[in-house]
């Protein structure tokens, strides 16, 4: 089935998750243990994660073919055009018919350090790869930033590119972490102004070890409220209640997004089962209640 029309049924639950790196074998093996954990939680729909230039692109089909044809829940590939040519495009999607795959989240992926002019030639952008793709049948979904993307000079020009994506095909958007959920309703509000209708699905990651907080801020430049900063500041140097923090402050960001109408939830795991277990078994009742059909 394809995302948006599940969304236009209920709020949806959705985890992502990442192949391990190329030819890593017992990982992979894990990898689906992972997946068959995450299933209990009885997700709408599982994202998964691809390399740029297609460097794990085969364990990427293969793990979305196992969510969709042997967990029987939808999967949600991730396509990144990068340094992809179309050859590269169209083996990757017709690999994906293969295997029933019918949603895709369209990305440009992330500038390497080596990054040139040439190395996005084809796919300069993700709506270049979204326009190419788009009567190929999938459901196409796109990348939003609450803050802004942060090559993007203004919120202002990124929401005039994610337009753009929506004219392109996207259907729905799942944001980037962020940890001030006023960002995310400042982006909605902006968005619904300028013309877009598409749902976009709030992402969140809980902060479950201080070394997390610098990851965070050079992948995605996500502001840390202060009085968020301030716990931190106390329960650093203790590990395990830093990441009873970590999960409780991710709680309390989806009972307020929850409680202000956002479409769904997506989890960023890392492939973190505990991650879902924390934060879902401290809800159960927001699960049960407020991710039902309409």
């Amino acid at each position: 089935m394809k995302i948006d029309e599940i969304l236009k049924n209920k709020r949806t639950l959705s985890f992502e998750t990442f192949p391990p790196k190329y030819g890593d074998t017992e990982s992979l093996d894990k990898t689906y243990n992972v997946l068959d954990e995450l299933s209990k939680f009885e997700p709408d729909f599982i994202s998964v994660t691809y390399g740029a230039g297609g460097t794990n692109s085969k364990d990427n089909i293969e793990i979305a073919s196992y969510i969709k044809n042997k967990l029987h829940i939808e999967s949600l590939a991730h396509l990144t055009g990068g340094p992809s040519t179309y050859e590269d495009i169209d083996r990757v999607i017709g690999e994906l018919k293969k295997n029933n795959i019918e949603n895709i989240l369209a990305l440009r992926g992330d500038k390497p350090i080596y990054y040139t002019e040439e190395y996005c030639k084809t796919f300069k952008h993700a709506t270049d790869l979204m326009e190419y793709i788009n009567k190929e049948g999938f459901t196409l979904s796109g990348a939003c930033y609450p803050e802004g993307h942060i090559e993007a000079k203004s919120l202002y020009d990124d929401l005039v590119y994610m337009k753009k994506k929506e004219e392109c095909g996207a259907k729905f958007f799942i944001t980037q972490v962020f940890y001030d959920n006023n960002y995310y309703y400042r982006l909605v509000n902006e968005a619904r102004k300028i013309g877009i209708k598409s749902p976009i699905i709030p992402g969140v990651m809980p902060l479950t070890s201080p070394k997390s907080i610098s990851k965070i801020k050079s992948m995605c430049g996500s502001t840390i409220p202060l009085d968020y900063l301030n716990m931190i500041e106390v329960y650093q140097d203790n590990p395990r209640a830093f990441r009873e923090l970590g999960y409780n402050y991710t709680v309390y960001q989806i009972m307020d997004l929850i409680a202000k109408g956002a479409p769904g939830i997506h989890l960023y795991v890392m492939n973190n089962v505990n991650t879902a277990k924390e934060i879902l078994e401290r809800i159960p009742n927001v699960i049960k209640e407020f991710f039902k059909n309409k």
